[in-house]
């Protein structure tokens, strides 16, 4: 069996073959384009049984490693942290090259039977794209409504009241004669930003129609315990992902810093957090 440590770059990924004793079989650098992965699987036929280890499958190294998953090759993720040890382990210190990189990571594989698998991205990955895209849209939307607050502001007395909306807004506006050309500017950017607001108010109900659709698909039942809705079991299905690769409920808190979770559910396994104990001691 060959295993292959893949060290990923923006323009190029470097690939060393290893045999089960770790010894290093050949290497090839692999510059970035449209026919990195052909080139890649091509020079990999020449070991039929083989796995492939990539560093940093869930960031630079993602497209790589999810068109190997998808070619049905078995393919490990090496954190960059584990990588790194090996590297300052080895014969020559810390001395840094892509080539050598990518044997260490080769290595880890090799001797570590505890690295999460490569598996294709499913509704998982594209609850968290929607949950992303819409704290971007609410940071935005925030942004806007309070710059639209600051030039209201100006143009109002006692200027725009709390709880603003594009609807209030929008009526505030109708009564805004200005005077001078400085109000006039001021009137104007007001109506581009009601404009932004109406635009961002759109595409989080558009973003949030999406995220009830994906979350149906998953047949969560997140979704029927008190209090959790839509946009929170998007997010907490997004994050986590399969729940089954966690040994126990608090490895997945670890993993995500969920604190204030005190429930996941996958199909029909439960994971509850239990209270914390309190010790009271009795002063005579």
């Amino acid at each position: 069996m060959i295993l292959i440590g893949v060290d990923p770059h923006k323009s190029s990924h470097t690939a060393v073959a290893v045999d089960t004793a770790g010894h290093q079989v050949a290497q090839r650098r692999f510059v970035v384009n449209a026919g990195t992965f052909r080139q890649l699987m091509r020079w990999c036929e020449q070991w039929p049984d083989r796995r492939f280890a990539v560093e940093g499958a869930g960031g630079l190294g993602r497209s790589l490693a999810q068109q190997l998953a998808a070619a049905g090759e078995n393919v490990v993720d090496v954190p960059s942290t584990l990588s790194a040890r090996a590297r300052l382990l080895a014969t020559g210190g810390d001395r840094k090259t892509d080539a050598k990189d990518a044997l260490h990571v080769a290595q880890v594989a090799l001797f570590r039977h505890d690295l999460r698998l490569v598996v294709q991205e499913d509704q998982t990955t594209i609850l968290r794209l929607l949950t992303e895209r819409r704290d971007d849209l609410v940071h935005e939307r925030t942004r806007v409504l309070n710059r639209l607050h600051a030039v209201l502001r100006d143009l109002l007395p006692g200027g725009a009241p709390t709880g603003l909306s594009a609807d209030k807004a929008a009526v505030l506006m109708k009564g805004i004669r200005p005077v001078t050309a400085t109000d006039n500017c001021r009137r104007d950017i007001a109506r581009d930003l009601l404009a932004d607001l109406r635009r961002l108010d759109r595409q989080v109900k558009d973003n949030e129609a999406e995220m009830r659709e994906a979350v149906a698909a998953t047949r969560t039942t997140l979704t029927t315990l008190p209090g959790l809705g839509t946009v929170l079991a998007a997010k907490i299905i997004g994050h986590i992902g399969d729940v089954s690769r966690f040994p126990t409920e608090h490895h997945a808190l670890a993993r995500r810093r969920l604190n204030v979770l005190w429930a996941l559910i996958r199909d029909h396994r439960t994971f509850e957090v239990a209270p914390p104990q309190h010790t009271v001691t009795a002063t005579p």
